[in-house]
């Protein structure tokens, strides 16, 4: 499949930024801010948790809501033990006065909370245990807030007011987090509740995050962590990262150590029983799995790697066109592409919406296999891929740049001994070798289903060997690899993709999972009945369903998929932390 120049550039220059390095940030850009923005993934996890889906669900089991709340009362009195501190090391009054009133917010946090206790019925005075979870979470906070941190004086030994005030500073980048985390899942779940209906048993507990005082609370927050920071080094900003990232992760481990006693939709593989079960992941490759997609990167290595047009080819060497030739026969085939690909869309368009119908879908996309057969053939007969070198193919495939999370979440799901997991990718990539590449370069086998090139010692003939060129073909090779399991486990499968090839395999797929914002996807799925559901409201949808009595029942051809914005959710959802 070939996507025009612009796309490529578009495409190539957002890979540039998925890194980030410690030395770019800028104070005046907002410290707390890029933090959050970093450690997104994280902010993720906390909301996937079983915890927070079953209360935005509202069918969180009252004891566990209890025990929860018995948790963090117990954080909060050291959260505002630690604003105390804080205070103390602030090193002008301004910054004392903005600590001593966001101290004053937890106290009136905590206020609220008693009144919680006292409306579900916990007697405020009764002393519950308090997990491992919870304890290593404000052993953290005090333990920076009294300035034991590497490299860090203690509080007696502070000799300076800019060693006090880094200490502040510290402190509050493990606070901060915990304030814009509750602020995010507050306004994530509040956006989730009926404004006509107030019977959420956990409504009054959303309100008060997702409320202005409680947002402002958090910018406050934040805006003090920036200002205790401008005059720290790179060094010691690099702590204050590390501090924030920390805090970040025991969020996670506070919600996650939260007792439920409630059948979860999240994470899919909790219950997972090998000898019984098996988790068939398959997945799309471009733009899917990678950035910038594989018929971009296999022009480019022609383009690359041709001879100039002033320089004579031995006869020994395959005949091949000049980079130039090459350039503008690319750009020319890209266009093409572009221009008939929207017209094959139109074409299979039903004037109106229709309701979901597998069937009259996988007829219109007929029309599709056609289409994509004439450009693959126009490929081969054009010959930009003719002369491409093996290894060079390899070693593009070893350093293409995947999404964000992907290569982490196959690791993760694939040397997971307690699963039994089967991985399939199914791609109209022109060379599978390329796949297999960029997946080994992360230590991964996976099982690769695309187009080959043909090679003659290492050296491409510019043929094709086609076995995945439409949506129709994918579908055939679902079906095909489900029918080579044997009937010993059940299979539960889940398609992974991000475009109208992925259309069918991702409706028959008992769950399908849409990656980015694929405008012709959407349009095409729309009008064919089929719904896109944002993953976690989706998910507190499903458990809502299943009134936290019963296990969620996922089934292939419901017509509704699901759609994120990260491998992180998918990650998050699949596995969890």
């Amino acid at each position: 499949m070939a996507i025009p120049p612009r796309l490529i550039a578009s495409s190539s220059s957002s890979c540039t930024t998925t890194s980030t390095n410690n030395s770019s940030i800028h104070i005046e850009e907002g410290l707390a801010s890029k933090f959050w923005i970093k450690f997104r993934r994280e902010s993720v996890f906390s909301m996937y948790t079983p915890f927070i889906i079953s209360l935005a669900s509202g069918t969180l089991k009252i004891d566990s809501f209890r025990q929860y709340l018995s948790q963090d009362s117990h954080f909060l009195k050291s959260f505002a033990h630690a604003f105390e501190l804080a205070e103390e090391c602030a090193d002008d009054d301004e910054a004392k006065l903005a600590t001593s009133e966001l101290r004053k917010g937890v106290l009136e946090e905590l206020k609220m909370q008693n009144s919680f206790v006292q409306e579900w019925g916990t007697d405020p005075g009764k002393e519950r245990t308090v997990n491992s979870a919870t304890v290593k979470y404000t052993d953290f906070l005090l333990a920076t807030a009294s300035g034991k941190v590497e490299g860090v004086k203690g509080p007696g030994k502070l000799a300076t007011p800019f060693e006090r005030t880094k200490v502040a500073a510290y402190t509050l980048a493990a606070m901060t987090p915990c304030m814009r985390l509750y602020s995010f899942l507050g306004k994530e779940l509040q956006a989730l509740l009926d404004p006509e209906d107030d019977r959420h048993p956990y409504k009054k507990w959303i309100d008060s995050y997702s409320s202005e005082s409680f947002q402002a609370s958090a910018l406050q927050t934040e805006d003090l962590l920036d200002k205790l920071s401008v005059s720290l080094t790179s060094e010691e900003l690099d702590i204050i990262e590390k501090l924030y990232h920390q805090a970040m992760k025991l969020e996670i481990d506070f919600f996650l150590a939260q007792p439920l006693a409630q059948p979860t939709v999240a994470p899919l593989t909790k219950g997972h029983n090998p000898a019984e079960d098996r988790l068939v992941i398959f997945s799309d490759f471009d733009l899917t799995c990678t950035v910038v997609d594989s018929s971009a990167i296999l022009a480019e290595i022609a383009i690359v790697t041709a001879p100039k047009s002033d320089v004579v080819q031995s006869e020994a060497q395959i005949a091949r066109m000049s980079s130039a030739d090459l350039r503008n026969t690319w750009d020319l085939l890209s266009g093409q592409y572009t221009e008939e690909y929207e017209q094959c869309i139109e074409s299979i368009m039903p004037s109106k919406k229709v309701e979901f119908n597998y069937e009259a879908l996988c007829k219109a996309l007929e029309q599709l296999l056609d289409f994509e057969r004439r450009v693959n053939s126009r490929v081969i007969e054009s010959e930009v891929l003719k002369g491409l070198n093996l290894e060079d193919v390899k070693r593009a495939g070893e350093r293409l740049i995947l999404q964000d999370g992907c290569t982490s979440f196959f690791q993760k799901i694939v040397n997971n001994e307690n699963l039994n997991t089967n991985v399939h990718v199914l791609s109209y990539c022109w060379c599978g070798d390329l796949i297999r590449s960029a997946f080994s370069s992360g230590g991964l086998d996976v099982n690769v289903h695309a187009n080959e090139l043909i090679f003659d010692e290492s050296i491409s003939t510019g043929e094709i060997v086609k076995k995945v060129e439409s949506p129709l073909d994918k579908a055939q090779a679902f079906n095909d690899i489900l029918k080579n399991y044997s009937n010993d486990r059940k299979n539960l499968t889940v398609y992974i993709g991000d475009s109208v090839g992925d259309l069918l395999c991702l409706l028959k797929a008992d769950i399908g999972i849409v990656v980015g914002s694929s405008a012709s996807l959407r349009k095409v799925g729309s009008q064919f009945g089929v719904s896109f559901v944002p993953l976690f409201p989706g998910l507190v949808r499903k458990q809502k369903e299943s009134d936290g009595e019963s296990s969620p029942n996922w089934k292939g051809l419901s017509g509704i998929l699901y759609t994120v914005s990260s491998w992180a959710e998918i990650h998050a959802f699949i596995l969890g932390w």
